[in-house]
């Protein structure tokens, strides 16, 4: 198993497909699908394009869907949720279909849904990632952060960095048999300084301080956590992830 790190969509190898390949958007598309399939939710379907979301969501009744958009960090107008996992309670998303599109993570996804295998993670789940790899040991592995923008994030590269650390961990390869690039040597090293700071780490980084800003402290601590839901989200057709669990 080689695991390749892509710190953004538009970084990833083109006319390639990997064998599995995961989406990591920390802060916070991935920590809230994770989230909503942890509390019940039927599915989560993502879109780049609100309007495509609200198109397709109509096909779905009411009381079976819910609604999440988010443009540089806050709520769309009109939407029930913007992109924080704080507000995917039980009691709101159990049995509901959760539509989502987010500045940067469902664009990560959208890069890669032809994946034959297509997992969302984020640490809050980083424990139920690696025991899928190590259970399938797909030959190539590609980790796409979703960044900010098109440029790199601290949050998704450390993301990546624990999933590999854990399976160096558990599996006793060295980092060079794992390593498919040097951006996974580099996303290992960044959480073995970082693993027991996350929140500190994610105070440092430019989306960390955009949240900040928009007051969304609680997001952040609750993000930072590592290996607190035991749920991975698998992608079932195009576009629309479930609870393999």
């Amino acid at each position: 198993m080689k695991l390749f790190l892509y710190h953004t969509p538009e970084l990833t190898p083109k006319d390639e497909i990997p064998d599995c390949a995961i989406a990591v958007d920390v802060l916070r598309a991935t920590s809230t699908i994770a989230t909503v399939l942890a509390a019940g939710g039927e599915a989560v379907q993502v879109f780049s394009d609100l309007e495509k979301l609200i198109e397709i969501s109509e096909q779905w009744p009411a009381e079976k869907r819910l609604r999440a958009g988010e443009r540089g960090g806050a709520k769309v107008t009109g939407f029930e949720l913007g992109n924080s996992p704080l507000d995917c309670t039980p009691e709101l998303v159990h049995g509901r279909r959760l539509f989502i599109s987010t500045t940067n993570g469902t664009r990560a996804l959208q890069r890669i849904q032809n994946s034959p295998s297509v997992l969302a993670a984020a640490l809050i789940n980083r424990a139920a990632i690696v025991e899928y790899l190590l259970e399938k040991q797909p030959q190539t592995v590609w980790i796409v952060g979703s960044g900010w923008e098109g440029s790199f994030a601290l949050e998704d590269t450390v993301c990546a960095g624990a999933i590999a650390h854990s399976i160096i961990e558990k599996t006793h390869v060295s980092p060079d048999q794992l390593a498919g690039n040097d951006e996974l040597i580099g996303a290992i090293a960044l959480y073995t300084q970082w693993q027991d700071n996350l929140l500190g780490l994610f105070h440092h980084a430019s989306h960390g301080k955009r949240l900040l800003r928009l007051e969304c402290h609680e997001d952040l601590k609750y993000c930072s956590q590592t290996d607190i839901l035991d749920v991975l989200p698998i992608q079932q057709e195009i576009g629309v992830l479930k609870s393999k669990n």
